[in-house]
Protein backbone atom coordinates (compact mmCIF):
# COMPACT_ATOMS: atom_id res chain seq x y z
CA UNK A 1 0.00 0.00 0.00
CA UNK A 2 1.11 3.57 -0.66
CA UNK A 3 2.85 5.59 1.96
CA UNK A 4 1.13 9.21 2.12
CA UNK A 5 3.48 11.64 2.26
CA UNK A 6 4.49 13.35 5.12
CA UNK A 7 5.58 17.19 5.57
CA UNK A 8 8.70 17.42 7.07
CA UNK A 9 11.03 20.18 7.44
CA UNK A 10 14.34 20.10 6.31
CA UNK A 11 17.25 18.82 8.59
CA UNK A 12 20.02 21.15 8.83
CA UNK A 13 22.49 21.83 7.24
CA UNK A 14 25.54 21.31 9.81
CA UNK A 15 23.72 17.82 10.83
CA UNK A 16 23.57 16.39 7.31
CA UNK A 17 27.54 17.35 6.62
CA UNK A 18 28.01 15.63 9.80
CA UNK A 19 26.23 12.18 9.03
CA UNK A 20 27.61 12.28 5.79
CA UNK A 21 31.21 12.80 7.64
CA UNK A 22 30.75 10.11 10.15
CA UNK A 23 29.39 8.11 7.15
CA UNK A 24 32.87 8.62 4.79
CA UNK A 25 34.95 8.34 7.85
CA UNK A 26 33.45 4.08 9.11
CA UNK A 27 34.67 4.09 5.08
CA UNK A 28 32.38 1.88 3.48
CA UNK A 29 34.35 0.51 0.44
CA UNK A 30 37.24 -0.02 2.71
CA UNK A 31 35.00 -2.16 5.27
CA UNK A 32 33.60 -3.76 2.25
CA UNK A 33 36.84 -4.71 0.60
CA UNK A 34 38.46 -6.29 3.98
CA UNK A 35 35.30 -8.54 4.48
CA UNK A 36 36.00 -12.10 3.74
CA UNK A 37 34.28 -13.08 0.55
CA UNK A 38 32.13 -15.66 1.55
CA UNK A 39 30.74 -13.62 4.86
CA UNK A 40 30.82 -10.17 3.78
CA UNK A 41 27.59 -9.35 5.12
CA UNK A 42 27.60 -11.54 8.43
CA UNK A 43 31.13 -10.00 8.84
CA UNK A 44 30.14 -5.95 7.81
CA UNK A 45 27.35 -6.38 10.56
CA UNK A 46 29.16 -7.92 13.22
CA UNK A 47 31.67 -5.19 12.80
CA UNK A 48 29.39 -1.91 12.98
CA UNK A 49 27.32 -4.20 16.46
CA UNK A 50 30.64 -3.86 18.08
CA UNK A 51 31.02 0.00 16.40
CA UNK A 52 27.62 0.53 18.29
CA UNK A 53 28.86 -1.23 21.49
CA UNK A 54 31.42 0.91 22.21
CA UNK A 55 30.20 4.14 24.25
CA UNK A 56 31.58 6.75 21.81
CA UNK A 57 30.20 5.14 18.53
CA UNK A 58 27.05 4.56 20.23
CA UNK A 59 26.60 8.26 21.75
CA UNK A 60 27.64 9.77 18.36
CA UNK A 61 24.58 7.69 16.75
CA UNK A 62 22.19 8.68 19.38
CA UNK A 63 23.60 12.66 19.23
CA UNK A 64 23.10 12.62 15.38
CA UNK A 65 19.50 10.77 15.84
CA UNK A 66 18.31 11.13 18.64
CA UNK A 67 14.85 9.16 17.73
CA UNK A 68 16.43 6.55 15.31
CA UNK A 69 19.51 6.27 16.92
CA UNK A 70 17.65 4.07 20.18
CA UNK A 71 15.99 1.75 17.65
CA UNK A 72 19.34 1.43 15.38
CA UNK A 73 21.56 0.22 17.99
CA UNK A 74 19.40 -1.78 19.36
CA UNK A 75 18.52 -3.64 16.26
CA UNK A 76 22.14 -4.06 14.93
CA UNK A 77 22.77 -5.82 18.31
CA UNK A 78 20.06 -8.19 17.89
CA UNK A 79 21.29 -8.70 14.44
CA UNK A 80 24.62 -9.36 15.14
CA UNK A 81 23.84 -12.22 17.00
CA UNK A 82 21.01 -13.21 14.85
CA UNK A 83 21.72 -12.03 11.53
CA UNK A 84 19.18 -14.48 9.27
CA UNK A 85 16.46 -12.42 11.06
CA UNK A 86 16.86 -9.42 9.55
CA UNK A 87 13.08 -8.80 9.11
CA UNK A 88 12.42 -9.61 12.18
CA UNK A 89 14.54 -7.64 14.22
CA UNK A 90 13.44 -4.13 12.85
CA UNK A 91 10.52 -5.22 15.02
CA UNK A 92 11.78 -6.61 17.81
CA UNK A 93 13.44 -3.14 17.84
CA UNK A 94 10.67 -1.33 17.62
CA UNK A 95 9.16 -3.35 20.69
CA UNK A 96 12.48 -3.13 23.04
CA UNK A 97 13.02 0.37 21.61
CA UNK A 98 8.95 1.90 22.65
CA UNK A 99 9.01 -0.10 26.57
CA UNK A 100 11.85 2.48 27.13
CA UNK A 101 10.05 5.63 25.59
CA UNK A 102 8.14 8.31 28.08
CA UNK A 103 5.07 8.40 27.05
CA UNK A 104 3.37 11.93 26.67
CA UNK A 105 2.43 13.47 30.80
CA UNK A 106 -1.02 13.14 31.38
CA UNK A 107 -1.86 17.57 30.80
CA UNK A 108 -0.79 17.13 27.27
CA UNK A 109 -3.12 14.03 26.01
CA UNK A 110 -6.34 16.06 26.31
CA UNK A 111 -4.59 19.08 23.77
CA UNK A 112 -3.12 15.97 21.89
CA UNK A 113 -6.37 14.32 20.70
CA UNK A 114 -7.88 17.64 20.59
CA UNK A 115 -5.68 18.59 17.77
CA UNK A 116 -5.67 14.86 16.12
CA UNK A 117 -9.13 14.99 16.62
CA UNK A 118 -10.15 18.23 15.27
CA UNK A 119 -12.42 18.66 18.79
CA UNK A 120 -12.03 18.91 22.03
CA UNK A 121 -12.45 15.19 23.74
CA UNK A 122 -14.99 16.84 26.98
CA UNK A 123 -18.13 16.63 24.90
CA UNK A 124 -17.16 13.20 22.72
CA UNK A 125 -15.89 11.21 25.58
CA UNK A 126 -17.56 10.71 29.43
CA UNK A 127 -14.21 9.09 30.11
CA UNK A 128 -10.77 9.42 28.61
CA UNK A 129 -8.08 7.65 30.92
CA UNK A 130 -4.84 10.24 30.36
CA UNK A 131 -2.27 7.27 31.75
CA UNK A 132 -2.07 4.64 28.70
CA UNK A 133 -2.86 1.56 28.95
CA UNK A 134 0.08 0.88 26.25
CA UNK A 135 2.84 2.69 25.43
CA UNK A 136 4.79 1.91 22.20
CA UNK A 137 7.55 3.95 19.94
CA UNK A 138 6.07 7.09 18.84
CA UNK A 139 2.99 5.85 19.79
CA UNK A 140 0.77 5.12 22.85
CA UNK A 141 -3.19 3.87 23.52
CA UNK A 142 -5.55 5.17 25.33
CA UNK A 143 -9.21 3.95 26.90
CA UNK A 144 -12.18 6.16 26.54
CA UNK A 145 -16.06 5.67 27.07
CA UNK A 146 -18.27 7.62 24.36
CA UNK A 147 -20.73 9.94 25.55
CA UNK A 148 -23.11 8.50 22.57
CA UNK A 149 -22.84 4.92 21.53
CA UNK A 150 -21.36 4.46 17.79
CA UNK A 151 -22.47 1.17 16.13
CA UNK A 152 -23.65 0.26 19.27
CA UNK A 153 -19.96 0.63 21.04
CA UNK A 154 -19.90 2.89 24.23
CA UNK A 155 -16.45 1.63 25.03
CA UNK A 156 -13.23 1.94 22.88
CA UNK A 157 -9.26 1.87 22.73
CA UNK A 158 -7.83 4.99 20.56
CA UNK A 159 -4.33 5.01 19.56
CA UNK A 160 -2.58 7.82 19.76
CA UNK A 161 0.58 8.64 17.25
CA UNK A 162 2.40 11.22 19.03
CA UNK A 163 3.06 14.29 16.29
CA UNK A 164 5.96 15.68 17.57
CA UNK A 165 8.32 12.21 17.67
CA UNK A 166 6.77 10.92 14.17
CA UNK A 167 7.62 14.42 12.66
CA UNK A 168 11.51 13.81 14.35
CA UNK A 169 11.53 10.36 12.96
CA UNK A 170 10.39 11.39 9.33
CA UNK A 171 13.44 14.06 9.84
CA UNK A 172 15.99 11.69 10.86
CA UNK A 173 14.59 9.41 8.02
CA UNK A 174 15.28 12.20 5.37
CA UNK A 175 18.27 12.95 6.82
CA UNK A 176 19.63 8.95 6.18
CA UNK A 177 18.06 9.28 2.73
CA UNK A 178 20.20 12.33 1.68
CA UNK A 179 23.53 11.10 2.78
CA UNK A 180 22.51 7.43 1.02
CA UNK A 181 22.04 9.70 -2.40
CA UNK A 182 25.50 11.16 -1.82
CA UNK A 183 27.64 7.74 -0.89
CA UNK A 184 25.94 6.48 -4.03
CA UNK A 185 27.01 9.50 -6.26
CA UNK A 186 30.83 9.28 -4.87
CA UNK A 187 31.31 5.93 -4.27
CA UNK A 188 30.94 2.57 -6.94
CA UNK A 189 30.60 0.18 -3.71
CA UNK A 190 27.34 2.29 -2.33
CA UNK A 191 26.49 1.99 -6.03
CA UNK A 192 26.84 -1.52 -6.37
CA UNK A 193 24.97 -1.98 -3.16
CA UNK A 194 22.13 0.00 -3.51
CA UNK A 195 22.50 1.64 -0.76
CA UNK A 196 19.52 4.34 -1.31
CA UNK A 197 17.28 1.68 -2.24
CA UNK A 198 17.99 -0.20 1.27
CA UNK A 199 17.67 3.67 3.26
CA UNK A 200 13.87 3.86 1.66
CA UNK A 201 12.80 0.28 1.92
CA UNK A 202 13.87 1.06 5.61
CA UNK A 203 11.72 4.35 5.83
CA UNK A 204 9.05 2.86 4.22
CA UNK A 205 8.98 0.05 7.14
CA UNK A 206 9.50 2.80 9.56
CA UNK A 207 6.68 4.88 8.51
CA UNK A 208 4.15 2.02 7.46
CA UNK A 209 4.27 1.43 11.09
CA UNK A 210 2.73 4.84 11.94
CA UNK A 211 -0.05 4.83 9.18
CA UNK A 212 -2.73 4.22 11.20
CA UNK A 213 -5.57 4.16 8.52
CA UNK A 214 -3.70 1.49 6.32
CA UNK A 215 -3.86 -0.26 10.06
CA UNK A 216 -7.41 0.39 10.65
CA UNK A 217 -8.39 -1.15 6.98
CA UNK A 218 -6.03 -4.27 8.09
CA UNK A 219 -8.23 -4.60 11.05
CA UNK A 220 -11.47 -4.12 9.30
CA UNK A 221 -9.77 -6.83 6.69
CA UNK A 222 -9.02 -9.40 9.23
CA UNK A 223 -12.80 -8.89 10.51
CA UNK A 224 -14.37 -9.96 7.50
CA UNK A 225 -12.10 -13.15 7.14
CA UNK A 226 -13.32 -14.02 10.31
CA UNK A 227 -16.71 -12.92 10.54
CA UNK A 228 -18.89 -15.03 12.49
CA UNK A 229 -15.71 -17.41 13.81
CA UNK A 230 -16.15 -18.54 17.14
CA UNK A 231 -12.66 -18.84 17.84
CA UNK A 232 -11.42 -15.56 17.69
CA UNK A 233 -12.65 -11.76 18.52
CA UNK A 234 -11.41 -8.87 15.84
CA UNK A 235 -12.45 -5.65 17.34
CA UNK A 236 -14.54 -3.67 15.22
CA UNK A 237 -13.11 -0.18 13.48
CA UNK A 238 -15.07 3.17 14.53
CA UNK A 239 -14.22 4.58 11.41
CA UNK A 240 -15.57 7.96 12.94
CA UNK A 241 -13.00 8.55 14.93
CA UNK A 242 -9.91 7.53 12.68
CA UNK A 243 -7.40 9.95 11.39
CA UNK A 244 -3.94 10.52 10.27
CA UNK A 245 -2.53 10.42 14.27
CA UNK A 246 -5.42 8.44 15.60
CA UNK A 247 -7.21 4.66 15.50
CA UNK A 248 -10.22 4.12 17.36
CA UNK A 249 -11.62 0.74 17.71
CA UNK A 250 -13.89 -1.25 19.96
CA UNK A 251 -12.89 -1.87 23.58
CA UNK A 252 -12.43 -5.86 24.44
CA UNK A 253 -11.56 -6.87 28.29
CA UNK A 254 -8.61 -9.23 28.06
CA UNK A 255 -5.81 -10.83 29.71
CA UNK A 256 -2.37 -11.93 28.19
CA UNK A 257 -2.02 -15.12 26.43
CA UNK A 258 0.81 -15.64 28.17
CA UNK A 259 -0.42 -14.89 31.31
CA UNK A 260 -1.55 -18.52 32.59
CA UNK A 261 -2.10 -17.67 35.81
CA UNK A 262 -5.18 -14.94 34.49
CA UNK A 263 -6.25 -17.24 32.15
CA UNK A 264 -7.07 -20.34 34.48
CA UNK A 265 -8.34 -17.50 37.02
CA UNK A 266 -11.06 -16.89 34.11
CA UNK A 267 -11.77 -20.71 33.63
CA UNK A 268 -9.81 -20.67 30.09
CA UNK A 269 -8.93 -23.95 28.26
CA UNK A 270 -5.53 -23.72 27.42
CA UNK A 271 -5.68 -27.02 24.86
CA UNK A 272 -8.22 -25.59 23.35
CA UNK A 273 -6.93 -21.74 23.46
CA UNK A 274 -3.78 -23.40 21.99
CA UNK A 275 -5.06 -25.22 19.16
CA UNK A 276 -7.31 -22.28 18.01
CA UNK A 277 -4.39 -20.25 17.90
CA UNK A 278 -2.08 -22.64 15.98
CA UNK A 279 -5.17 -23.10 13.80
CA UNK A 280 -6.16 -19.34 12.73
CA UNK A 281 -2.30 -18.16 12.11
CA UNK A 282 -2.50 -21.05 9.71
CA UNK A 283 -5.70 -20.25 7.92
CA UNK A 284 -4.75 -16.42 8.27
CA UNK A 285 -1.49 -16.99 6.14
CA UNK A 286 -2.54 -19.64 4.09
CA UNK A 287 -6.31 -19.56 3.34
CA UNK A 288 -6.79 -15.84 3.32
CA UNK A 289 -3.33 -15.02 2.65
CA UNK A 290 -3.20 -12.30 4.77
CA UNK A 291 -1.49 -12.10 7.52
CA UNK A 292 0.72 -10.72 10.37
CA UNK A 293 4.42 -10.38 9.11
CA UNK A 294 5.22 -9.79 12.85
CA UNK A 295 3.49 -12.25 15.17
CA UNK A 296 4.57 -11.51 18.39
CA UNK A 297 3.49 -13.65 21.64
CA UNK A 298 2.86 -10.25 23.32
CA UNK A 299 0.50 -9.07 21.49
CA UNK A 300 -2.23 -12.11 21.56
CA UNK A 301 -4.61 -11.62 24.29
CA UNK A 302 -7.65 -13.70 25.14
CA UNK A 303 -11.02 -12.01 25.82
CA UNK A 304 -12.68 -12.52 29.24
CA UNK A 305 -15.91 -11.38 28.61
CA UNK A 306 -18.70 -13.03 29.42
CA UNK A 307 -20.35 -13.58 25.68
CA UNK A 308 -16.91 -14.60 24.18
CA UNK A 309 -14.71 -15.74 27.06
CA UNK A 310 -11.58 -17.99 25.59
CA UNK A 311 -11.68 -16.16 21.98
CA UNK A 312 -8.40 -14.97 20.87
CA UNK A 313 -8.05 -11.49 20.57
CA UNK A 314 -5.25 -10.20 17.75
CA UNK A 315 -3.37 -7.36 17.99
CA UNK A 316 -1.41 -4.64 16.60
CA UNK A 317 -2.35 -4.68 12.53
CA UNK A 318 0.61 -2.15 11.32
CA UNK A 319 2.90 -4.79 9.97
CA UNK A 320 0.30 -6.67 7.70
CA UNK A 321 1.65 -8.73 4.72
CA UNK A 322 0.15 -11.12 2.13
CA UNK A 323 1.00 -14.05 0.03
CA UNK A 324 -0.02 -13.93 -4.00
CA UNK A 325 -2.72 -16.64 -4.80
CA UNK A 326 0.09 -18.91 -6.44
CA UNK A 327 2.22 -18.57 -3.20
CA UNK A 328 -0.82 -19.52 -1.12
CA UNK A 329 -1.45 -22.90 -3.32
CA UNK A 330 2.22 -24.00 -3.19
CA UNK A 331 2.73 -23.80 0.43
CA UNK A 332 -0.43 -25.53 0.75
CA UNK A 333 0.14 -28.47 -1.51
CA UNK A 334 3.52 -28.83 -0.95
CA UNK A 335 2.94 -29.18 2.57
CA UNK A 336 0.77 -31.64 2.54
CA UNK A 337 2.97 -33.37 0.03
CA UNK A 338 5.37 -33.05 2.84
CA UNK A 339 3.31 -34.44 5.41
CA UNK A 340 2.80 -37.25 3.59
CA UNK A 341 6.60 -37.78 2.55
CA UNK A 342 6.14 -37.29 -1.41
CA UNK A 343 9.39 -35.51 -1.93
CA UNK A 344 9.17 -36.14 -5.37
CA UNK A 345 5.88 -34.05 -6.02
CA UNK A 346 7.25 -31.28 -3.66
CA UNK A 347 10.36 -31.03 -6.08
CA UNK A 348 8.18 -31.05 -9.11
CA UNK A 349 6.49 -28.29 -7.15
CA UNK A 350 9.31 -26.21 -6.34
CA UNK A 351 10.15 -26.39 -10.19
CA UNK A 352 6.66 -25.40 -11.28
CA UNK A 353 7.07 -22.29 -9.06
CA UNK A 354 10.46 -21.24 -9.94
CA UNK A 355 12.66 -21.89 -7.24
CA UNK A 356 14.78 -24.15 -8.59
CA UNK A 357 16.96 -23.60 -12.15
CA UNK A 358 15.21 -25.39 -14.43
CA UNK A 359 18.62 -27.58 -15.06
CA UNK A 360 18.18 -29.01 -11.45
CA UNK A 361 18.31 -32.17 -11.73
CA UNK A 362 14.34 -33.58 -9.80
CA UNK A 363 15.53 -36.40 -8.42
CA UNK A 364 18.68 -34.50 -6.42
CA UNK A 365 15.95 -32.14 -5.34
CA UNK A 366 14.12 -34.92 -4.28
CA UNK A 367 16.80 -36.38 -1.87
CA UNK A 368 18.05 -33.11 -0.33
CA UNK A 369 14.11 -32.54 0.52
CA UNK A 370 13.94 -36.21 2.14
CA UNK A 371 17.62 -36.09 3.82
CA UNK A 372 16.07 -32.92 5.89
CA UNK A 373 13.08 -33.88 6.49
CA UNK A 374 13.09 -37.63 7.38
CA UNK A 375 14.58 -36.98 11.08
CA UNK A 376 11.24 -35.38 11.53
CA UNK A 377 8.77 -37.98 10.82
CA UNK A 378 11.63 -40.23 13.09
CA UNK A 379 11.24 -38.31 16.25
CA UNK A 380 8.69 -38.73 18.70
CA UNK A 381 4.79 -37.40 18.28
CA UNK A 382 5.35 -34.98 21.27
CA UNK A 383 8.96 -33.95 20.17
CA UNK A 384 7.84 -33.29 16.53
CA UNK A 385 7.48 -29.55 15.31
CA UNK A 386 5.49 -28.35 12.14
CA UNK A 387 7.30 -24.95 12.07
CA UNK A 388 10.96 -27.20 11.71
CA UNK A 389 9.84 -28.97 9.15
CA UNK A 390 8.00 -25.97 7.10
CA UNK A 391 11.60 -24.59 7.17
CA UNK A 392 13.00 -27.63 5.32
CA UNK A 393 10.10 -27.19 2.89
CA UNK A 394 10.97 -23.26 2.19
CA UNK A 395 14.73 -23.90 2.55
CA UNK A 396 15.56 -26.76 0.97
CA UNK A 397 16.46 -25.24 -2.70
CA UNK A 398 19.42 -23.10 -1.14
CA UNK A 399 22.38 -25.76 -1.96
CA UNK A 400 20.91 -25.11 -5.48
CA UNK A 401 21.08 -21.59 -5.50
CA UNK A 402 17.21 -21.33 -5.41
CA UNK A 403 15.23 -18.92 -3.49
CA UNK A 404 11.66 -18.45 -2.24
CA UNK A 405 9.67 -16.15 -1.74
CA UNK A 406 10.50 -13.74 1.25
CA UNK A 407 6.61 -13.44 1.99
CA UNK A 408 6.54 -17.23 2.33
CA UNK A 409 9.76 -17.08 4.75
CA UNK A 410 7.92 -14.35 7.21
CA UNK A 411 4.62 -16.51 6.96
CA UNK A 412 6.61 -19.64 8.03
CA UNK A 413 7.98 -17.71 11.17
CA UNK A 414 4.81 -16.17 11.44
CA UNK A 415 3.47 -19.87 12.06
CA UNK A 416 6.49 -20.81 14.42
CA UNK A 417 5.81 -17.94 16.65
CA UNK A 418 2.27 -19.32 17.06
CA UNK A 419 3.30 -22.62 17.65
CA UNK A 420 6.10 -22.23 19.83
CA UNK A 421 3.60 -19.98 22.13
CA UNK A 422 0.53 -22.85 21.36
CA UNK A 423 3.49 -25.05 23.29
CA UNK A 424 4.05 -22.38 26.20
CA UNK A 425 0.05 -22.43 26.65
CA UNK A 426 -0.25 -26.26 26.58
CA UNK A 427 2.94 -29.06 26.07
CA UNK A 428 1.33 -31.55 25.47
CA UNK A 429 -0.47 -29.94 22.03
CA UNK A 430 -0.06 -31.46 19.13
CA UNK A 431 0.48 -28.76 16.73
CA UNK A 432 1.73 -31.20 13.83
CA UNK A 433 -1.43 -32.98 13.45
CA UNK A 434 -3.32 -29.69 13.87
CA UNK A 435 -1.40 -28.03 11.09
CA UNK A 436 -1.25 -30.96 8.69
CA UNK A 437 -5.01 -31.09 9.48
CA UNK A 438 -5.64 -27.30 8.35
CA UNK A 439 -3.21 -27.21 5.97
CA UNK A 440 -5.08 -30.24 4.30
CA UNK A 441 -8.54 -29.04 4.23
CA UNK A 442 -7.62 -26.23 3.05
CA UNK A 443 -5.97 -28.44 0.14
CA UNK A 444 -9.08 -30.09 -0.14
CA UNK A 445 -11.50 -27.33 -0.76
CA UNK A 446 -8.53 -26.19 -3.67
CA UNK A 447 -9.48 -29.48 -5.32
CA UNK A 448 -12.92 -30.26 -5.08
CA UNK A 449 -16.08 -28.96 -6.42
CA UNK A 450 -15.32 -26.00 -4.32
CA UNK A 451 -12.29 -24.94 -5.24
CA UNK A 452 -14.02 -25.73 -9.17
CA UNK A 453 -16.38 -23.19 -8.61
CA UNK A 454 -14.50 -20.17 -7.04
CA UNK A 455 -12.35 -20.89 -10.31
CA UNK A 456 -15.45 -20.36 -12.48
CA UNK A 457 -16.55 -17.59 -10.51
CA UNK A 458 -13.38 -15.70 -11.22
CA UNK A 459 -13.17 -16.68 -14.81
CA UNK A 460 -16.99 -15.78 -15.77
CA UNK A 461 -16.41 -11.86 -15.91
CA UNK A 462 -13.60 -12.58 -18.62
CA UNK A 463 -15.29 -15.31 -20.57
CA UNK A 464 -18.85 -12.81 -20.60
CA UNK A 465 -16.55 -10.28 -22.57
CA UNK A 466 -14.86 -13.54 -25.05
CA UNK A 467 -17.82 -15.87 -25.73
CA UNK A 468 -19.87 -13.79 -27.66
CA UNK A 469 -16.97 -13.00 -29.45
CA UNK A 470 -16.03 -16.49 -31.11
CA UNK A 471 -19.09 -17.06 -33.18
CA UNK A 472 -18.06 -13.09 -34.60
CA UNK A 473 -14.30 -14.09 -35.38
CA UNK A 474 -15.27 -17.52 -36.69
CA UNK A 475 -17.28 -15.33 -39.46
CA UNK A 476 -14.16 -12.88 -40.19
CA UNK A 477 -12.49 -16.04 -40.83
CA UNK A 478 -14.84 -17.63 -43.29
CA UNK A 479 -15.16 -14.12 -45.02
CA UNK A 480 -11.36 -14.35 -45.60
CA UNK A 481 -11.69 -17.65 -46.69
CA UNK A 482 -14.44 -16.82 -49.30
CA UNK A 483 -12.26 -13.93 -50.40
CA UNK A 484 -9.44 -16.20 -51.47
CA UNK A 485 -11.02 -18.62 -52.93
CA UNK A 486 -14.32 -17.68 -53.84
CA UNK A 487 -16.52 -20.14 -53.34
CA UNK A 488 -20.23 -20.51 -53.68
CA UNK A 489 -20.44 -22.99 -50.87
CA UNK A 490 -18.33 -20.58 -48.30
CA UNK A 491 -21.07 -18.01 -49.49
CA UNK A 492 -23.91 -20.11 -48.14
CA UNK A 493 -21.85 -20.46 -44.99
CA UNK A 494 -21.29 -17.70 -44.10
CA UNK A 495 -25.37 -16.63 -44.11
CA UNK A 496 -26.21 -19.58 -42.57
CA UNK A 497 -23.94 -18.88 -39.43
CA UNK A 498 -24.69 -14.92 -39.47
CA UNK A 499 -28.39 -16.22 -38.70
CA UNK A 500 -27.31 -18.71 -36.06
CA UNK A 501 -24.79 -16.35 -35.00
CA UNK A 502 -27.69 -13.81 -34.17
CA UNK A 503 -29.80 -16.47 -32.55
CA UNK A 504 -26.76 -17.18 -30.50
CA UNK A 505 -25.68 -14.04 -29.31
CA UNK A 506 -28.87 -13.58 -27.60
CA UNK A 507 -28.44 -17.02 -25.52
CA UNK A 508 -25.06 -16.64 -25.00
CA UNK A 509 -25.50 -13.08 -23.14
CA UNK A 510 -28.37 -15.32 -21.02
CA UNK A 511 -25.97 -17.67 -19.84
CA UNK A 512 -22.78 -15.42 -19.38
CA UNK A 513 -25.48 -13.01 -17.18
CA UNK A 514 -26.89 -16.36 -15.28
CA UNK A 515 -23.37 -17.37 -14.75
CA UNK A 516 -22.16 -14.26 -13.35
CA UNK A 517 -25.21 -14.21 -10.71
CA UNK A 518 -24.12 -18.22 -10.36
CA UNK A 519 -20.88 -17.12 -9.71
CA UNK A 520 -21.32 -14.57 -7.86
CA UNK A 521 -23.25 -16.20 -5.04
CA UNK A 522 -21.08 -19.33 -4.75
CA UNK A 523 -18.18 -16.87 -3.92
CA UNK A 524 -20.55 -15.16 -1.40
CA UNK A 525 -21.60 -18.33 -0.06
CA UNK A 526 -18.02 -19.79 0.12
CA UNK A 527 -16.87 -16.85 2.06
Amino acid sequence: MRQPSIELPMPPLFRRTLLLFHALRFGARLIWLAAPREHKLHWAVTLIARVHASEGGRQSLHSMLPALGPLASNFMQTLAERPELATGTVHEAFEAVGRMTAPLPPQEVEAAFAKALGRPPVGLFTRLDLVPARNGFAEQTHLARLAEPINGHRDISIKLVRAAQLQQIGDELALLRWVARWLEKISGSARRLHVRALTQTFSDDVLRRFDLRAEAANLSQTGHHFEEDKRLVVPDVIWELCTAQTLAVQHVETVAATDLGGLLEHHIKLARLATHIVEVVTEQAFEHGFFHAAFDAEHVRVSIEPESNGRIVLAEFAAMSSLSSHEREFFVHGATALFDQDYGRLATLHHEAGHVDASTRTEVLEAELRRRSEAHFAAEPEDRSAGDLFHHLLHAVLPFDGSVSPRLATAQRSFVQAEALARALHPGVDTWNVARSVLGGIAQRDLDHRGWLKRIGQELPHLAHMLPRVPQLAVRYLQHQHDTHGSREHAQLLQDIGREYRRTRVLLWACAVFGGLLGAGVVLLSH
